[in-house]
C-alpha cells in the first residue's frame, strides 16, 4: 500500500509539472504589443499642391495625355496637402538620386523613431532579442537592420531578419514572423521596424500604369516592440489573437498585377495593370474564408449558413434573383474596430462595401490616407493611431488589420485592445482638426486648366 501510495504522488506530481509546462507554454506562445511609434517627417518635407506640380512639371516626357491623367488620379486619390516626400524628390533629384539619398532618407526614419520607442518603453537596444526590418524596394548591402544593430551596438546573439519585396502587407508579415519565432524562444523582446523607400524607386517615364506610384506612396514608417513575455504583458497595448496570410502568386495574372519592371524606353518602374481589381477581390475573399471562423461568433456563422441553404433552396422567381448575390457575413458581430490599409480612396470604399461598414468604420483609413498619403505597410499603424488618438480603442475591444501587397497578397489579423488606450502619438497635433469638413484636393483649382483642350480657360470644379 505505502508503494502504491508513493506511486500514485508521484504520478500526481508528474501531472502538475507537465499541466504546469503546458500552461508556461501556452503563455509564450502569446504575442503582445507593448508599443508602437510611427514617423512624423520635418515640416520640410511636406509635398504641397504647389511643389507637387513642379516635381510633376518637371517630368519632360510628360504631353498633355499624361497631366491629365496625373491631375485625375490626384483629384480622386484621397490624399491632402500634408504629406511627406523624400528630400532628394523635393530637391530636385528625383531622377538621379545618389546612394547616399537612398540612406539618408532611410536613416531619417530610422533612428528618431527607434530612439523615441527606447525612451518611451524604457528598453535599452541591449534588451531586444529579435529584430525584424522590412524596406521592400530597397536591399542594400550590409542589410538595413544590419546597419541599425551597428547603429545601437545590439547584442551578438540578437535574431536578425531583413525582409524586401513583400509588398504594403509587409508588416504583418514581419508580426506573423515574430509570431512563429516566439514559439521556440520563451520571454523574448522583438522589434518590427516598417516603412518604404521612395527616393531610389520614383518613375520618370510616361507609361501610365506605372505612374500611379509616384502620386499615391509617401515617407512614412513604424516600429513596434512585441514581446511573449506573459510578466509584460500587463504593459500591452494589445494581444494577437489570429493571424492569417493568404497569398496567390501561383496565379500568372494575380502575380503580375503589381509588379516592378521597365517601360518601353527601358526606364524601371513599379506596374499596376488592370488586373489588380480582379486579384485584390480574390485573394481578400480567400482571406476571408479562413478568418471567419476564427474571429465571429457561432451565431453568426450558423445565421450565414442558413442564409445561404435557404436561398439556394428558394422556389420563388425572387427569391432566385436574390440567390445570385452570396449572402453576407456580418463581420460587426466579431469586430469592433476595422484597421484597412490606406491603398488608395477606391481599395478602402470596396472593402468597406464588402464588409457592410458604415462611415464611422472607414473614417480612420480615409483620415490617414488624407493625412499621411499610403505609406505602404505602415499605413496600418497610422490608422491604429487615429482610432487610439480619438479614444475610441477600449480594453476587450477587436480590432482588425487588413493589408495587401504585391505578389499578390491579402494578409489580415485580429487584435484584442487589453487596456484603454488614449495616446495621441504622431496625431497629437492635428487630431482635433479630423475629420476636416470637407477632404476636396485643392490640385484642380490650382491646375484644372490642364483639363482644358485649348489649356488656357479653366475649368469647372469637377473632372468629367
Amino acid at each position: 500500500m505505502e508503494i502504491i501510495s508513493t506511486l500514485s504522488s508521484f504520478l500526481l506530481l508528474y501531472s502538475f509539472i507537465l499541466l504546469w509546462k503546458a500552461l508556461a507554454r501556452r503563455r509564450s506562445d502569446c504575442c503582445y504589443l507593448l508599443d508602437y511609434v510611427c514617423f512624423k517627417p520635418t515640416d520640410d518635407r511636406k509635398l504641397s499642391t504647389k511643389l507637387c506640380g513642379q516635381i510633376i512639371q518637371r517630368n519632360k516626357t510628360l504631353g498633355l495625355s499624361e497631366y491629365k491623367f496625373l491631375l485625375k488620379v490626384i483629384v480622386n486619390s484621397g490624399i491632402g496637402e500634408e504629406t511627406y516626400g523624400p528630400k532628394s524628390i523635393i530637391d530636385g533629384r528625383e531622377e538621379c538620386p545618389t546612394h547616399d539619398d537612398n540612406m539618408s532618407e532611410m536613416d531619417s526614419f530610422y533612428f528618431p523613431t527607434l530612439d523615441e520607442m527606447f525612451s518611451k518603453s524604457g528598453f535599452a537596444p541591449s534588451d531586444i532579442d529579435m529584430l525584424v526590418v522590412n524596406i521592400s524596394m530597397f536591399s542594400p548591402s550590409p542589410s538595413l537592420a544590419s546597419r541599425i544593430v551597428n547603429r545601437y551596438r545590439m547584442r551578438e546573439d540578437v535574431n536578425v531578419y531583413n525582409l524586401s519585396g513583400m509588398g504594403c502587407s509587409a508588416s504583418l508579415i514581419a508580426v506573423d514572423l515574430v509570431k512563429n519565432a516566439f514559439k521556440s524562444h520563451a520571454k523574448s523582446l522583438a522589434l518590427v521596424v516598417t516603412s518604404e523607400s521612395i527616393s531610389p524607386n520614383w518613375y520618370s517615364g510616361d507609361d501610365k500604369s506605372m505612374m500611379l506610384g509616384n502620386c499615391l506612396f509617401r515617407s512614412g514608417g513604424c516600429v513596434m516592440l512585441l514581446t511573449n513575455n506573459p510578466s509584460l504583458r500587463h504593459r500591452a497595448k494589445m494581444r494577437l489573437k489570429c493571424l492569417i496570410r493568404t497569398h496567390i502568386g501561383a496565379n500568372d495574372d494575380a502575380y503580375s498585377c503589381a509588379i516592378q519592371r521597365e517601360d518601353d524606353a527601358g526606364r524601371v518602374g513599379f506596374h499596376l495593370s488592370k488586373s489588380l481589381p480582379k486579384a485584390a477581390v480574390r485573394a481578400f475573399s480567400e482571406n476571408l474564408q479562413r478568418l471567419a471562423p476564427r474571429v465571429l461568433p457561432v451565431r453568426e456563422l450558423l445565421l450565414y449558413t442558413v442564409r445561404s441553404v435557404k436561398l439556394k433552396l428558394a422556389p420563388s422567381k425572387e427569391s432566385k434573383l436574390e440567390a445570385s448575390a452570396a449572402p453576407r457575413i456580418n463581420f460587426k458581430t466579431g469586430v469592433d474596430h476595422f484597421c484597412l490599409h490606406t491603398g488608395g480612396s477606391a481599395v478602402i470604399d470596396a472593402v468597406g462595401r464588402s464588409l457592410g461598414l458604415s462611415k464611422y468604420d472607414l473614417e480612420p483609413a480615409r483620415m490617414t490616407l488624407h493625412r499621411w498619403g499610403n505609406t505602404s505597410a505602415s499605413s496600418l499603424w497610422y490608422v491604429l493611431g487615429y482610432m487610439e488618438a480619438k479614444k475610441r480603442l477600449r480594453k476587450k475591444d477587436r480590432v482588425l488589420m487588413i493589408s495587401f501587397g504585391a505578389g499578390f497578397k491579402c494578409n489580415s489579423c485580429m487584435w484584442e485592445v487589453t487596456k484603454d488606450l488614449d495616446e495621441g502619438g504622431v496625431w497629437e497635433d492635428c487630431i482635433q482638426e479630423y475629420p476636416p469638413q470637407s477632404l476636396v484636393n485643392p490640385f484642380m483649382e490650382k491646375y484644372g486648366w490642364i483639363n482644358d483642350e485649348n489649356g488656357d480657360r479653366p475649368l469647372p470644379t469637377m473632372i468629367d
